[in-house]
């Protein structure tokens, strides 16, 4: 099919962006287009202008600082994943990445953008939300910070404004004891997962502290389950396994065209004991 007619707009200066996209509700934000282009050629989207920010400066750095990683909205999904800063800092980011799609995707779609398109089934929205990141976001009213548990309102549906311009998203360091574990199953490569599972885990010795688990393409929002009372007794099959019965008793898998309930309910509980363990032993080593 071929998208409804539209305007467009291509703005050299973030005030004339903002300007344009405040001109009516009617108008969206294109970067990498890897999700909202194909919405427009199935007509699911039809907005009446296409605010087009790729001509904007200043807005393609990928940086690291002590606060953490912080990714421009027009960084490519590949260039965050090619940095070793990035890697050393918070090494999830750059594991679930990875996973995103095809290199052909990854070098178009931006970071930024996939998280601000609030799907459930994509790995960064998950991994923002388990790393308790933020977006910035700017208006013509003004600049604000949106915390990722503040972030996502529904399905597809993010608290943006339709006026603002998402600018940039930080994703905190990896904290002293913490290690990364991620693992999802898709039934093909580059295919969306039919669950996603992203770990943080904290050990003083070989104790675990705190334990906290993320998931994609389970439940209608990106979500994370703190499962540190499964692990109190130790690392073992039967503790981790409690902590996919405790994971899987707070989400709330669906049945759809790809799989069943109960097959995205089995997966979340072998996922989580896999990656848990990963993160775990990621800990460790960096002790």
């Amino acid at each position: 099919m071929k998208p409804a007619p539209f305007d467009y707009l291509r703005p050299r200066s973030l005030d004339d962006a903002l300007e344009a996209l405040s001109s009516g509700r009617g108008a969206k934000v294109l970067a990498g287009g890897q999700s909202l282009v194909p919405l427009l050629s199935m007509r699911l989207a039809a907005p009446s202008t296409l605010v087009d920010i790729n001509a904007l400066p200043d807005l393609d750095h990928v940086r690291v600082d002590d606060a953490g990683v912080h990714v421009g909205a027009l960084a490519r999904h590949a260039d965050v994943l090619s940095s070793h800063d990035v890697r050393r800092v918070q090494p999830l980011v750059s594991l679930a990445l990875s996973q995103v799609a095809h290199a052909t995707i990854r070098n178009r779609g931006t970071t930024v953008g996939s998280i601000v398109h609030a799907d459930a089934a994509a790995e960064m929205p998950m991994v923002l939300a388990l790393l308790a990141g933020s977006v910035s976001v700017a208006s013509r009213s003004g600049t604000r910070t949106i915390p990722a548990g503040e972030l996502y309102a529904g399905p597809l549906e993010s608290t943006l404004h339709h006026d603002e311009i998402a600018l940039e998203a930080t994703f905190p360091v990896l904290g002293p004891g913490e290690g990364v574990g991620f693992g999802e199953i898709a039934r093909r490569h580059g295919d969306y997962a039919l669950v996603g599972v992203g770990a943080v885990v904290r050990v003083e010795g070989d104790a675990v502290v705190s334990a906290r688990a993320g998931y994609l393409s389970v439940s209608d929002v990106p979500t994370v389950v703190d499962v540190t009372s499964a692990l109190e007794t130790g690392i073992s099959e039967d503790s981790l396994a409690a902590a996919g019965v405790l994971a899987l008793g707070e989400l709330d898998p669906a049945d759809d065209l790809h799989a069943t309930a109960a097959y995205r309910g089995q997966l979340v509980k072998v996922l989580t004991a896999r990656v848990l363990r990963a993160a775990y032993d990621d800990a460790r080593s960096r002790s």
